[in-house]
């Protein structure tokens, strides 16, 4: 089980902003063998959903209020480190995520950006695809849309 946190850009310590950033990393960057800018300037108006297993970061989310990336709510950035996935926290983070959406933005839909291989669990999340696949940074994904959010 994970010990979730919610915080915006200004309360993140730097240890905070160092663990995301090294997770991030290191699934985003090296795992996937994507060079891109993850340091992208959207880290300051987002929400940040962090998910703790024994004191590790080892989930995580970041979630923009409509109108600031899409317009609806968007969830994005979205990684479990490689050696806790099949324990769930995937989901658990994303439920969590989607609650918070849900409490605070109830009138508007979810969006996100997904890689294309993890359809099936954001299926599973009651995300939808819309529109055809397209390349970001050289990997495969699709815009998928929840539109009832709670």
């Amino acid at each position: 089980m994970l010990v979730k946190e919610i915080k915006e850009f200004n309360e993140l310590s730097t240890r905070d902003l160092y663990k995301i950033l090294r997770l991030r990393s290191e699934v985003f960057v090296v795992e996937q063998n994507c060079v891109y800018q993850d340091l992208d300037g959207k880290d300051y108006q987002a929400f940040h959903m962090l998910g703790y297993h024994d004191n590790d970061l080892v989930a995580y989310t970041r979630i923009f209020k409509p109108g600031d990336y899409f317009k609806e709510v968007s969830i994005g950035r979205v990684v479990v480190s490689s050696i806790q996935r099949g324990s769930g926290f995937g989901y658990e983070i994303m439920k969590f995520s989607i609650d918070f959406a849900t409490k605070n933005w109830s009138a508007s839909g979810l969006r996100i950006s997904a890689q294309t291989y993890l359809t099936r669990f954001y299926n599973n999340l009651g995300f939808q695809q819309v529109g055809q696949e397209y390349l970001e940074d050289g990997i495969p994904h699709i815009n998928m849309v929840r539109n009832q959010i709670n």
